[in-house]
């Protein structure tokens, strides 16, 4: 198993949490509270966490060979949401 953790530092990451979780629910299944969310993709579960500074997703892979998807779906979807903050990616390790 591969654990990647991306970190994406706002004010608004409640608000980004629910909005992905909503929109990954109309084709995988998924759980999410205002702090708190997971995403069960065929590549691994994503874990999202949301305080009043950041947003953190970590996934649990089934191996490096599905890090470049994961950082890649996450990412392209908060280009979208975060659009007003010149979101530029989260920082993955």
């Amino acid at each position: 198993m591969t654990i990647l953790t991306g970190t994406f530092e706002t004010p608004n990451a409640s608000k980004y949490l629910q909005q992905l979780c909503k929109h990954f629910g109309h084709k995988i299944e998924t759980e999410f509270t205002k702090t708190e969310g997971t995403c069960h993709f065929d590549m691994g579960p994503a874990y999202m966490k949301a305080d009043d500074r950041e947003l953190r997703v970590s996934f649990e892979l089934d191996g490096p060979q599905s890090e470049d998807a994961a950082r890649d779906v996450i990412d392209r979807h908060l280009e979208k949401f975060a659009f007003r903050e010149e979101f530029n990616g989260m920082q993955w390790r």
